[in-house]
């Protein structure tokens, strides 16, 4: 493969990914990220669930 080709490879590569990315574009905004007070009750229960194996592990 000559260096000519190769050149031509990454040409076609960011020519097709120029289009997807083009296609992501329109594409529906994400959900939005869940309350800070949702993550501080997320965090909590892991708390208590390590603390609660962390216990059985001591005992």
């Amino acid at each position: 493969m000559t260096v000519a080709d190769m050149n031509r490879l990454e040409q076609a590569a960011r020519f097709s990914m120029g289009e997807f990315e083009d296609s992501e574009a329109s594409a529906p905004p994400p959900p939005p990220v869940p309350h800070a007070s949702l993550r501080l009750v997320v965090l909590g229960l892991a708390a208590l669930i390590v603390a609660a194996v962390l216990f059985q592990l001591a005992y």
